[in-house]
């Protein structure tokens, strides 16, 4: 591979949402003095979220009603009674809370320190745009990324072939020179696949593919670039 240019996607690649995100609700959670406990709220909400992560990718529902129904949903399915108006706070607050908690992977340093000395680094990501910057600054990794391109500055969502195609040409990349790294197989491997990138897919589990390398670990990547 002639690679010049690596694309990444931030959450659940580089970013630990499922950490930051769980010490985001506890802190939520015991400000508004609500008696649940956090594994059993997540265990019924992390499903319900990714349900409604993939209709806002498809278009299907508008970000207010993803933030409002996966809470909903979720406390609903615990038999929690709560308001809407306390719901709309929580939402709130949550997108509020999240970016204070940065807990990265494992090797996210390491990785980034030994790629950007051969090629140049850019974020490609689906996540909402007011908090995705905040993100990766407050993370410390933003002075490795030369462009970040999030889903609604572009008003598509990966993996649209438009915003690959609008990242490619705000990086000055071929599709043939770069490679797309991610954990979602559907909207990062097979988006950046579509363009004619290469990809890498970052899993966590025992799914893998024939058409791209799995890692799953940051540090493995090192092998392939």
């Amino acid at each position: 591979m002639n690679i010049k240019h690596v694309f990444f996607d931030l959450d659940h690649t580089l970013w630990d949402f499922d950490k930051n995100s769980k010490l985001t609700f506890e802190q939520i959670f015991e400000e508004q003095n609500l008696n649940i406990n956090i594994d059993t709220f997540l265990a019924i909400y992390m499903p319900i979220n990714l349900k409604y992560w993939r209709l806002f990718r498809e278009n299907k529902i508008l970000k207010e009603d993803l933030r409002h129904k996966r809470l909903k949903e979720a406390f609903d399915a615990l038999n929690f009674k709560i308001s809407d108006e306390q719901i709309n706070i929580i939402s709130e607050d949550y997108i509020s809370y999240l970016p204070n908690h940065n807990y990265l992977f494992e090797g996210t340093f390491e990785l980034l320190e030994y790629l950007i000395k051969k090629y140049e680094l850019h974020i490609i990501t689906n996540g909402f745009e007011e908090v995705q910057n905040i993100k990766l600054k407050k993370s410390g990794i933003n002075k490795y990324f030369k462009e970040v391109i999030t889903s609604e500055s572009i008003g598509v969502k990966k993996p649209n072939p438009k915003i690959f195609k609008f990242a490619l040409e705000k990086a000055k990349a071929a599709p043939h020179n770069s490679i797309m790294i991610g954990d979602s197989y559907e909207a990062d491997v097979e988006g950046a696949i579509n363009v004619g990138m290469e990809a890498i897919y970052f899993t966590n589990t025992n799914k893998t593919s024939s058409k791209v390398s799995s890692v799953k670990s940051l540090v493995e990547i090192k092998q392939y670039l």
